[in-house]
């Protein structure tokens, strides 16, 4: 008998990191947008007015590649929550001191650092307060 590598539907994250990587831009700021609001979208996207959020969706404009790093990341963050709390608690989540990141607010976490650096942190965050509340 051989042993075959499947992936499981069932991997909490799995789908999320598969749409966060996939989308286009403006279709992913849409619907984080819509998922967390402009002001956070444009707080995370390091942006001082929410001008450029309208922008990014629509395609007309592209933030810098560390900031789209940022979008995405917050953006798979979201998904992983979206399907057990409304908008308002992944907003909070976000906005709110987390001890996992030393008791930064996710936003603020993802927001001073590169994604890469800070993915494993927050996605483990996300998972947890997902899985667990």
């Amino acid at each position: 008998m051989s042993a075959r590598a499947t992936v499981s539907s069932q991997r909490p994250g799995l789908q999320a990191a598969q749409e966060a990587t996939a989308l286009a831009l403006p279709e992913l700021v849409s619907r984080l947008r819509d998922i967390v609001g402009v002001r956070i979208v444009a707080y995370i996207g390091n942006v001082k007015n929410t001008r450029p959020v309208a922008d990014w969706a629509e395609g007309r404009r592209r933030p810098g590649v560390e900031d789209e790093e940022r979008l995405r990341l917050a953006f798979q963050a979201a998904l992983l929550m979206r399907d057990r709390y409304e908008p308002t608690t992944i907003q909070s989540w976000l906005m709110g001191s987390n001890p996992a990141l030393e008791h930064e607010a996710p936003a603020r976490y993802i927001r001073q650092n590169r994604a890469v650096d800070v993915a494993k942190e927050v996605m483990a965050a996300a998972s947890a307060f997902a899985l667990v509340g």
